[in-house]
């Protein structure tokens, strides 16, 4: 024990970080304990910048808390966590019990060591109900490994852990050895990770998980919505060169430079974001991927890096509010991924969007899209929805209700190329139409929902109705009281544009993009609501793309796109092999709104038939159907919940008739031998 009371400090500490020190020289003097506890006594919350050594409660192993103990005169030793009047000195049986069930039992372990709770006076008293601090008592509590706080709660300690990951803190950042500014980190592997994704690297900081405004942020379960976004990107860039492209929040820019990379001079990028961290970092990963930035000069971050070759594509980077560049700048086609709604970019990105320009927007606050937080969905986007069998697609009609509205106050309308919600986020692709005539038809697409909270049938509200006698059911008749609401206002049109699917799925083909090539295929299926649809993208197609009102005659063949465009040159209709003709949009074209659940609508004590059996046995009743991206169980159609109803019905197997077959089988089986035998048959 003298000898260490008498070793350095800063030595012990040295050879915990090197050697992972062992049980006996994890553990501190238990004289030092009470200078520590007197400088931590002081902060509750603020990490404590003086102490360079750990409290006795952290420890590797049990057996280093037994070595810490005191003997008094009797013989008797003393709890090192515990002070005298809480825990008075004991045997050596009794002090292990005590140390197990008690301070080691609910450690908080982080990097191999453990913290043990402790009862000692670390912390302010807490008051006693009279508000008296000199008959309150001392709170349990545990010391950070890392900054030497105190927490009283288990789970607010793991969470305060997390966040010492988040920021990349480590045992280094306990001792002050590891405070390295930015610029002067090296691509040796330890402070960044190089991700690849698309034929694009990009660097990762240690906190790349959590959303913060001083770091940059990269989620990996968003690469479908990425892909997705290139692809409409890739369709519009077939339309019009050059193409001025807008990533509104760059983070790690991955999103922007897998369109320079790709599309090279085709599209011409601008990332902006208003963080100084996540500009550095878009900066650095465009030398990565050997993208030079417009306006800035530059050079290889690292000596001893080869020769770099000419840079394949230009990306412009700017620190600037995504509110204020959308009001300075006109784009073709701009994508807004904030964290959480877009709603406040809005009313901005519509100012500037020119013409015939595509508009993304990824929204992933599902608390208040999906109907768990209503007082937030009202407030952000002005609609009262609940939860429903479809909250999904009725999540997705909100959001494009709300872009019309935004849309409309700039006098422009809009027409729905996409709308996809998948796991934590929501994808909207809508294309800009100018004009208040435009303005006026997609406000006339604004309207209430009735829904019935029995049934769940719903139908839209026509212009001028009255809520009576409006749905289909019979449930308003049959039962007390009201069970019809209102819900809305959403968008009533359709969803998704068949033939700007089918472009996208011909980019995805050609980028291999395999990935998304499943999910297009399903879009454009429940885009013309059918099963069985023959997906064609091989080369020298002609087609005509009914989109947005328009018909766009795209030429697919290499051999037959005629001579070769100029590039830097602005393509016009007829130079392209693009023929635009005003055409009134056809309403039979659309898909039907929403869907019903197969087992949301099953009988009770009746086997239901195969979900793409069940779907051939409505297209044989006469409706339109499709399975629908949003429920792996949906079925989409023109039916209503009556007659959905009634074809399931129809071919549903009773439960114990399977049984009672099963059972005769059996039986018939079992007798089969002796009859054979009686008919005298030699097999």
């Amino acid at each position: 024990m003298e000898e260490l009371k008498e070793g350095p400090a800063a030595q012990l500490h040295q050879e915990d970080v090197v050697n992972k020190r062992e049980d006996d020289e994890d553990a501190p003097a238990a004289a030092d304990h009470a200078v520590q506890t007197e400088a931590a006594a002081d902060s509750d919350t603020k990490p404590s910048t003086t102490t360079t050594e750990r409290h006795i409660s952290i420890q590797a192993k049990l057996e280093g808390l037994e070595m810490l103990v005191d003997l008094d005169g009797a013989g008797r030793k003393s709890c090192p966590l515990c002070p005298e009047e809480k825990f008075k000195a004991c045997y050596s049986h009794k002090l292990r019990r005590h140390l197990q069930n008690l301070h080691w039992k609910v450690y908080v372990e982080f990097e191999g060591q453990k913290m043990c709770i402790c009862h000692l006076p670390c912390r302010n008293l807490k008051p006693s109900l009279s508000g008296d601090l000199a008959s309150g008592r001392h709170m349990a509590h545990y010391h950070c490994v890392v900054c030497s706080v105190t927490i009283a709660r288990k789970t607010d300690m793991i969470s305060h852990l997390k966040r010492h990951v988040n920021k990349g803190e480590t045992e280094a950042s306990y001792s002050g050895n590891s405070d390295v500014q930015f610029e002067e980190r090296t691509p040796s592997g330890q402070d960044y990770e190089i991700m690849k994704e698309l034929g694009t690297n990009v660097q990762l900081l240690p906190n790349h998980t959590t959303p913060q405004k001083s770091d940059t942020y990269f989620n990996r379960k968003m690469k479908t919505n990425r892909q997705l976004v290139f692809c409409s990107l890739a369709v519009l860039a077939e339309e019009r060169n050059p193409l001025e492209c807008l990533d509104a929040f760059g983070a790690t820019g991955i999103m922007g430079l897998q369109w320079a990379k790709h599309l090279r001079n085709a599209v011409k990028v601008t990332i902006t974001d208003i963080s100084d961290t996540c500009v550095k970092m878009i900066k650095e990963n465009c030398e990565l991927n050997q993208i030079r930035v417009d306006g800035g000069s530059r050079g290889p971050r690292w000596p001893d890096r080869e020769a770099e070759t000419a840079p394949i594509a230009t990306v412009e980077v700017t620190k600037m509010d995504a509110n204020v560049i959308l009001h300075l700048r006109p784009f073709d086609y701009i994508h807004l991924d904030p964290f959480g709604t877009a709603v406040n970019y809005l009313d901005a990105a519509f100012r500037n969007v020119r013409n015939l320009g595509i508009i993304s927007v990824t929204s992933t606050d599902t608390s208040s899209l999906y109907a768990k937080s209503p007082n937030v969905t009202l407030r952000h986007y002005g609609c009262h929805i609940v939860r429903t069998e479809y909250y999904k697609e009725l999540a997705a009609r909100m959001v494009v209700a709300t872009v019309a509205r935004a849309a409309a106050r700039c006098n422009k309308g809009i027409e729905v190329l996409l709308a996809v919600a998948l796991e934590h986020f929501m994808l909207v692709v809508v294309r800009v139409l100018r004009g208040p005539t435009q303005a006026d038809e997609s406000a006339k697409k604004l309207r209430k929902l009735v829904h019935c909270q029995w049934c769940e049938e719903r139908v839209f509200l026509k212009l001028g109705n009255m809520v009576d006698d409006t749905l289909p059911c019979n449930c308003h008749g049959s039962l007390p009281g009201k069970t019809a609401v209102q819900l809305g206002p959403l968008w009533s049109g359709a969803l998704f544009n068949t033939g700007f699917l089918r472009r996208m799925l011909s980019a995805a083909v050609q980028h291999s993009m395999d990935d998304i090539q499943p999910l297009v295929k399903t879009l454009i299926c429940e885009s013309e609501c059918t099963t069985l649809k023959s997906l064609v993208h091989g080369s020298s197609v002609l087609s005509n793309q009914v989109e947005c009102g328009v018909v766009i005659k795209t030429l697919q063949s290499g051999d037959e796109a005629g001579p070769a465009d100029q590039p830097g040159k602005r393509k016009s209709g007829e130079e392209s092999g693009n023929v635009v003709k005003k055409l009134k949009p056809d309403a039979s074209l659309e898909h039907p709104p929403f869907y019903y659940s197969i087992h949301r609508h099953s009988i009770r004590g009746m086997n239901m038939p195969k979900l793409n059996k069940f779907l051939q046995y409505l297209s044989e009743a006469g409706f339109k159907v499709s399975r629908t991206h949003f429920d792996p169980t949906g079925v989409r159609t023109d039916a209503t919940l009556q007659q959905f109803k009634s074809v399931l019905t129809k071919y549903s197997v009773p439960t114990y008739t399977n049984a009672a077959t099963a059972t005769q089988t059996s039986v018939s089986t079992q007798k089969t031998p002796s009859a054979k035998l009686a008919s005298g048959s030699p097999n």
